[in-house]
């Protein structure tokens, strides 16, 4: 979980494929976004995309913050919510198709949920039978992502179309899987920078599913606010480690071929599309917060304060591998968390994780229920997430802090062009 989870606040440059809009607010504001920019007392002034810049609390109310403002596009070549950086609210959500929907249903619905998403990151209101919920807020950075399990093709006569990369994951010795919270024939990612605008799309997907799909299983994640820290860092998982040092950025030259199905790729409807892995997984966090700093930072292999390998450096400093102290120890553990997941280590295979926080609650023996919501993005599992996940199976330090209980794999198609809906070329072909 150390080394390759996108950073906590918003990249300085705009992700054209994503769709990011400019922070500032328009001419033409909407409904929402107008109620909104006469923001409450307290609001804070934040630089373009909330990463920087934050000052002081104002004594007078503010308008509208930029944390507010900020309005990511449906229609592009990916599909949202994969390349935009984290947000502070999240809702993972899997839906299974209704006895009967067939492919018929499942197009009206992924029609339904498309010009839903369209309105609701513009900082628009449903079409109709509005909540309210979201109504004095701006859009918040809004993403909604759809994707397709495996078993939404066989309810959908689509099986030919199924992809080979979407076969189901292998068995992990560390797994310790709920069948109930796993899978699903259809999955929505919900992220936002207001927890009421992320319930708002929620409800509103739940509201738009009707008779067609009915709710699998559901579960809420978070992360730190943009603009929280005093200057953008990377962020910090509940273990209190850095989580997220070494994630493929889309500046590096094989980024797109690592993360996105090609324009030539096989099949033709996941073109620029990408495939996500979701794992539910539990930090024993009694067990870990009773070993020492340096015993943490021994598991992991940096330090826990600044993230820097304990070979030396900062956060950004390359490891040394074969580096070792004056008993002729490795200076950074074989079974080291952050050794092992090194895409140098695994043949090159890479992911982009994009992940949240979560905690359901304490248990009556006081022990929480919280750990990371794991999502990461790849162009092909196989090359992606198995062969790294299988290494850490093998003997990852972290191992017995965490325990995986619950999984799904699904595959993302391309963004939606103007006047489509996503998941339409293989709907209607």
């Amino acid at each position: 979980m150390a080394d390759q989870s996108l950073p906590q606040t918003r990249t300085p440059e705009k992700a054209v494929n994503d769709g990011v809009s400019e922070s500032a607010p328009k001419e033409g504001l909407s409904r929402r976004r107008l109620l909104g920019t006469a923001g409450a007392t307290g609001l804070v002034l934040g630089a373009a995309g909330g990463a920087v810049g934050y000052a002081a609390r104002p004594a007078e109310a503010t308008p509208l913050t930029s944390l507010g403002a900020e309005e990511v596009m449906f229609h592009g070549k990916h599909q949202p919510g994969i390349l935009h950086g984290l947000q502070a609210r999240g809702h993972l959500v899997a839906f299974d198709l209704a006895a009967g929907a067939g492919r018929k249903g499942a197009a009206a619905l992924l029609r339904r949920w498309s010009e839903t998403a369209r309105r609701l990151m513009a900082g628009e209101a449903m079409a109709s039978d509005d909540t309210d919920v979201a109504r004095d807020a701006g859009p918040s950075a809004l993403t909604i992502t759809f994707g397709f399990g495996h078993s939404f093709f066989a309810r959908t006569g689509l099986e030919k179309q199924r992809p080979v990369a979407l076969d189901p994951l292998p068995d992990f010795s560390s797994d310790r899987l709920d069948k109930v919270r796993s899978n699903g024939d259809l999955w929505v990612q919900i992220g936002a920078d207001d927890a009421l605008v992320a319930f708002h799309a929620l409800r509103a997907i739940q509201k738009d599913a009707g008779g067609a799909a009915k709710v699998r299983w559901q579960m809420n994640g978070f992360n730190r606010s943009p603009g929280a820290t005093a200057h953008p860092m990377t962020a910090r998982n509940l273990m209190g480690q850095i989580d997220g040092t070494r994630n493929p950025k889309p500046t590096e030259s094989d980024f797109d071929r690592r993360i996105f199905v090609p324009s030539t790729g096989d099949p033709a409807w996941m073109a620029n599309g990408s495939y996500a892995v979701v794992r539910r997984i539990r930090m024993l966090l009694d067990d870990w917060e009773q070993l020492t700093v340096k015993a943490q930072e021994q598991v992991i292999g940096r330090h826990k304060a600044d993230g820097a390998p304990l070979t030396g450096g900062s956060e950004t400093t390359a490891m040394d591998l074969e580096k070792t102290d004056a008993k002729g120890d490795l200076v950074v553990p074989l079974n080291a968390h952050a050794r092992i997941t090194r895409p140098d280590q695994n043949g090159g295979a890479a992911m982009l994780r994009r992940p949240w926080s979560f905690h359901d609650g304490i248990d009556t023996d006081g022990v929480p229920d919280a750990g990371l919501l794991f999502v990461c993005w790849q162009a092909d599992p196989l090359r992606g997430f198995v062969p790294v996940q299988r290494k850490l199976d093998r003997g990852d330090a972290l191992s017995r802090y965490i325990r995986h209980e619950s999984s799904g794999l699904f595959a993302v198609p391309g963004g939606a062009a103007e006047g489509q809906y996503v998941g339409q070329e293989l709907l209607e072909a």
